[in-house]
């Protein structure tokens, strides 16, 4: 029988992977406010750096791949305890199961090598004597391959997790927000036990004190009992919208579901079908010793549904679902250096001077996209977000998490921050559908004069015929959408155009 190790604050940082993630950077400042050392672990230096605690006394940040294990026993090095909160279920991964799987195998080597004490896991809930879904499936396979070593595992399986950007309750507000009439399956009437955002935290945190629950799995979920209809009918009432008509029907498979949260919501059809999957599964906690072990105050649906819902109205989203995933390397996207990334590489520069400085023009900068806008087109920009949705890319629809600031690895309707470095440069990468790489920066650069540069940039890798044909067939459309881009820029600071934009001369066009 496994030990359950006492954890000593002053004897080493705890790890956090997946620290970048929905769950994980919320958890690192709670930590700390605990008074625990903590090693955020991530992929992306740029995105652990952009984070807000990443300066915290007390947070370290570390590079760390489950898939590269000599990263990841680095990462580890020193820790007494490790929260792993890594998932392969992303756009792009065609067998999340097999992925997980791996990256479960390599955790436990590292961790017995590095001398971890303990093992922290969020799973999902689930009755194993069913039939689960292949999501919920491949969640318990990872549960037994990290408790299949040496370290005690401590597992938390939960059902749909409510709170501010979450995929699920992103799923449930879009829906029930934009269709008055809904036809759904009848997965609906599934009974569940969710639980808030802010529990699920408070568990994860106080579990290092209590080491009782070192080497035990444990359900966690509010009090009552719901089903997916009753979610919808309480977010609608605190949503303060009319009463909204369900009408279920045994036609929608998981596939034309996925479909259609796909259309409806921003959470795309790879992530949205495991997710449907798992909706047919009764997920309902069995097992209540937890709330023994880690008292607290558990909210219900509504209060959990109200304080997501007040989160959103004041604009203090912590972190979203789209905030999972690597930022791709574009050093391609380089202007100084274009062979050397091989092939033919476009671009298209422009540059204005305005009687302002950086700092007046950075939040225009820097609050493009989302509700604002592009600051002129927004018609072609929505034109394009419904090409890209149809064709199974996100679209416009995601928005941005914050209406006034950015950080590495945020989404930003159609792209990514691959760069935010304050008063100076915003940097894009496109994960839209389309025929190739492309980029899109804005710099700022102050003048002696006191004047200031602006210059706006796309680039774009094609790939094959396909991505040759697209960069000239939107072409014509540039100066139209990225001179207004400009000059709307300018407009929103209220700073006068010294030199109007201007295209910059390249031998590639």
């Amino acid at each position: 029988m496994k030990s359950n190790p006492l954890l000593d604050k002053d004897n080493g940082p705890v790890a956090v992977l997946g620290a970048t993630g929905y769950i994980g950077a919320r958890l690192v400042p709670r930590l700390v406010d605990s008074g625990w050392r903590v090693r955020a672990v991530g992929r992306n230096v740029e995105k652990l750096g952009g984070r807000s605690w990443s300066h915290l006394e007390g947070v370290e940040a570390a590079c760390g791949d489950v898939f590269k294990p000599d990263t990841l026993e680095k990462s580890l090095d020193g820790c007494q305890a490790v929260y792993y909160l890594v998932h392969s279920m992303q756009p792009g991964v065609d067998d999340f199961a097999a992925a997980d799987r791996r990256a479960a195998e390599n955790l436990v080597a590292a961790a017995e090598r590095c001398g971890v004490k303990r093992i922290i896991y969020l799973a999902g809930l689930g009755d194993e004597r069913g039939e689960l879904s292949h999501h919920l499936r491949s969640r318990r396979e990872v549960e037994h391959i990290l408790g299949s070593g040496k370290i005690p595992l401590t597992v938390f399986r939960a059902a749909m997790i409510i709170g501010s950007g979450s995929a699920s309750f992103e799923i449930l507000r879009y829906l029930v927000e934009r269709l008055p009439v809904m036809v759904t399956p009848r997965w609906i009437f599934t009974r569940c036990q969710p639980i808030a955002i802010r529990n699920v935290l408070h568990y994860l945190v106080s579990t290092l004190d209590v080491p009782e629950t070192s080497g035990e799995t444990f359900d966690i979920g509010m009090n009552e009992v719901v089903t997916y209809n009753d979610l919808m009918l309480i977010y609608a009432e605190e949503a303060g919208l009319k009463e909204r008509l369900i009408i279920p029907v045994p036609v929608l498979t998981p596939r034309l579901s996925s479909y259609w949260i796909h259309l409806v919501t921003p959470v795309p059809a790879s992530l949205a079908r495991p997710l449907a999957e798992g909706l047919k599964n009764p997920v309902i906690c069995k097992d209540n010793r937890i709330r023994e072990l880690i008292p607290q105050q558990l909210l219900d649906c509504r209060e959990a549904v109200r304080y997501a819902l007040e989160k959103m109205r004041l604009q203090q989203v912590e972190t979203s679902w789209t905030d999972a995933g690597s930022l791709p390397p574009v050093e391609w996207s380089l202007r100084e250096d274009p062979d050397w990334a091989g092939g033919t590489i476009f671009y298209d520069e422009r540059r204005m001077i305005v009687a302002a400085g950086a700092e007046q023009l950075w939040p225009a900068v820097v609050g493009i996209g989302g509700k604002t806008g592009w600051y002129y087109g927004d018609f072609l920009w929505r034109l394009r977000g419904w090409l890209d949705r149809l064709v199974g890319g996100p679209g416009l629809s995601r928005g941005r998490r914050d209406p006034t600031s950015v950080q590495p690895g945020d989404a930003l309707d159609f792209w990514r921050v691959l760069v935010a470095d304050q008063g100076h440069r915003l940097k894009l990468v496109a994960e839209m559908k389309v025929p190739g790489e492309a980029v899109l920066e804005i710099s700022l650069t102050e003048c002696a004069d006191g004047t200031t540069e602006v210059r706006q940039s796309a680039r774009f890798k094609p790939h094959g015929l396909w991505g040759l044909l697209y960069w000239y067939a939107v072409l014509p459309f540039h100066n139209l959408v990225f001179v207004g881009m400009l000059k709307g820029i300018a407009r929103a600071s209220d700073a006068e155009i010294i030199l109007h934009p201007e295209k910059l001369h390249d031998p590639t066009q």
